[in-house]
C-alpha cells in the first residue's frame, strides 16, 4: 500500500513537472516568435513564465532529493567506519526534514502575509505563486520520508531506469 502511494506521488509529481515545463516552453516560444514576427509580444508571458519557473523549481526539489541529485560532500561519511557514517547521515537526514518542516511553517506564514498582493500583468494573487513554497517544501520532506532508510543505512537514493543523480540534477 505504502510502496503504491509513493509510486502515484512520484509519477504524479513527475508529470506535473513535465506540465509545468511544456507550458513554461510554449510561453516563451510563443513570445519570442511574436516578438521577432510582429513587432509586439504577450504583456504577460514574462511573468507567467517566471511564475511557472517558481513552481517547478520548488516541485522538483523533493525529486531532484529522491535521485540524489543536489550538491552534497559525502566525503566524511566515506572515510569513517560503517557506524559512524549511519550516524552521520542520520543526523544529514535530520537536518534536512526540520529544516524542511520549519521552511514550510515559516513560508506558510510569509504566503500569509501576501494574500492581498496581486501581480502587474496578470493581477493573480501573489499568495498563488508564493504556495509552491510550502507545497515544495512539505514534498521535499515526504520524499526525504521514503528514502531515509536507504540513506542512512548504506547511503543510497533511489534508483530509476529512467532517472539518476545526474538527470535528476538537470530537472
Amino acid at each position: 500500500m505504502l510502496n503504491r502511494l509513493e509510486s502515484i506521488l512520484v509519477a504524479c509529481n513527475r508529470w506535473l513537472l513535465i506540465v509545468l515545463l511544456l507550458a513554461m516552453a510554449c510561453i516563451v516560444f510563443a513570445n519570442v516568435v511574436l516578438r521577432y514576427t510582429t513587432g509586439d509580444s504577450l504583456v504577460w508571458a514574462e511573468e507567467v513564465a517566471r511564475h511557472l519557473m517558481i513552481w517547478g523549481t520548488f516541485l522538483g526539489a523533493g525529486l531532484v532529493l529522491r535521485f540524489g541529485g543536489h550538491v552534497a560532500i559525502d566525503n566524511l561519511h566515506k572515510a569513517v567506519s560503517t557506524p559512524l557514517a549511519r550516524l552521520l547521515r542520520g543526523v544529514v537526514v535530520a537536518g534536512i526534514g526540520v529544516f524542511a518542516l520549519v521552511m514550510t511553517y515559516s513560508s506558510i506564514l510569509y504566503v500569509w502575509a501576501t494574500r492581498f498582493q496581486t501581480t502587474a500583468a496578470t493581477d493573480i494573487p501573489i499568495s498563488w505563486i508564493y504556495s509552491a513554497m510550502p507545497v515544495g517544501f512539505f514534498l521535499l520532506f515526504i520524499h526525504l520520508l521514503f528514502i531515509v532508510r536507504g540513506y542512512v543505512k548504506d547511503g543510497s537514493y533511489e534508483s530509476s531506469d529512467e532517472m539518476d543523480a545526474d538527470a535528476a540534477a538537470s530537472l
